[in-house]
C-alpha cells in the first residue's frame, strides 16, 4: 500500500486519505455556514468525513485550519500540526473532504492567486457558495459584534462595512454561478424547504442520509440571538432584522446599504424584498446632525 501511495496527489498524501468527494465551501460569517456543513457532513458517505473548519486564506488548508472534525467529532489541531495524517486517517478511503472559508471568496483573490495557497484547486469536487439575505444577515452580524467590548464602534462598524463590500461581491458570484461551475446555496431557502435541500445532495453526489436542519453549532458562540436554542430548526432565522430595526447603528447600515448601487444591485436579482425595504430607507431622511455653533450663535 505504501508502495502505491507515492503515486496519489501530495495533498492524499498528507491527509493520509483519497475522498470520493471534496467539497470547498464559501461564506460570511452569521449566514448559517455550520448549520449547512453539519448537515453535509450528516449525509457524507457512510458518515464517513474529514472537515476543516474556517481555513486561512491563500494558504494551504491542510496547515491553517482554525478547526478539524473527523467523522463528525473535534480532533486535535495540535496533533494534527504535527501528523495531519494520523489525525484524519481514521475517516477512511472515500471520505467526504470538506474545507471552508469564512468572510471570503474566489472574488477576493485577483488572478493568478489561489485561495487555498498550493493546495491543487483541482481537487475540489465542488466549490460551493453559502449566502444568506442581507437584512437578516446583517442584523446577526451586527449584534453577535456589539457584546465584544474590544472593539470600539468605529472599529466594529469599519469591520461591518467590510464585511458588507465582500458580501456584496459573493452575490455576483451567486449569480454568476452557472456559468463558473459554482454551487450556490441560500441559507433562507435551506431552512425553509427539505425539497431544497434534498435536491442540493443529489446535485452534490451524496446519498441522503439526513435531510434534518441538525442541531445549532458551537462555532462562532451559536445563535447572535437565542443563546439557549439548540435545535435550528427553533431558531427565528427570518426575523432578525425587525429585531434590529430601532437600533441606531442598525438604521445607519441601513441607511449606507440602501445607498449602494453594487449591493442594491445584486439584492434587486436574489432578494427584491430586501431591496424593496431598503429603497423605502433611502427615501428617508438621515438622522440629521444638531446645529453647528456658529448657526447658533
Amino acid at each position: 500500500m505504501a508502495a502505491l501511495d507515492q503515486f496519489l496527489p501530495r495533498e492524499w498524501q498528507q491527509l493520509g486519505l483519497t475522498p470520493s468527494l471534496s467539497l470547498r465551501v464559501f461564506g460570511m460569517r452569521r449566514s448559517g455556514n455550520h448549520a449547512i456543513l453539519s448537515w453535509l457532513q450528516r449525509n457524507a458517505p457512510n458518515g464517513r468525513s474529514v472537515f476543516l473548519n474556517n481555513c486561512k486564506p491563500g494558504t494551504d488548508p491542510l496547515h491553517n485550519a482554525r478547526g478539524i472534525e473527523v467523522n463528525g467529532s473535534r480532533a486535535s489541531q495540535n496533533k494534527a500540526k504535527r501528523d495531519m495524517a494520523a489525525v484524519t486517517r481514521p475517516a477512511g478511503d472515500s471520505a467526504m473532504f470538506l474545507v471552508s472559508y469564512e468572510d471570503t471568496s474566489p472574488a477576493e483573490f485577483g488572478l493568478g492567486r489561489q485561495v487555498s495557497g498550493p493546495f491543487d484547486e483541482a481537487l475540489f469536487s465542488h466549490n460551493i457558495l453559502i449566502y444568506r439575505g442581507f437584512l437578516n444577515w446583517s442584523a446577526s452580524l451586527l449584534k453577535k459584534m456589539q457584546p465584544n467590548e474590544s472593539y470600539s464602534l468605529m472599529r466594529r462598524n469599519a469591520i461591518l462595512l467590510r464585511t458588507v463590500d465582500s458580501y456584496t461581491r459573493l452575490l455576483q458570484l451567486v449569480r454568476q454561478a452557472a456559468d463558473l461551475g459554482l454551487t450556490p446555496i441560500c441559507y433562507d431557502t435551506w431552512v425553509a424547504q427539505e425539497g431544497y435541500r434534498a435536491g442540493l445532495l443529489q446535485a452534490l453526489g451524496l446519498e441522503l442520509r439526513d435531510n434534518t436542519l441538525g442541531e445549532v453549532q458551537p462555532y462562532g458562540g451559536g445563535s447572535s440571538f437565542q443563546k439557549q436554542i439548540t435545535s435550528v430548526a427553533e431558531l427565528e432565522t427570518g426575523k432578525r432584522w425587525q429585531q434590529m430595526r430601532d437600533d441606531p447603528e442598525y438604521q445607519a447600515l441601513l441607511h449606507l446599504a440602501a445607498r449602494d448601487s453594487a449591493l442594491m444591485q445584486e439584492l434587486e436579482a436574489l432578494f427584491p424584498k430586501d431591496a424593496a425595504y431598503l429603497r423605502s430607507v433611502a427615501l428617508q431622511a438621515p438622522l440629521v446632525p444638531p446645529p453647528s455653533q456658529g448657526d447658533l450663535a
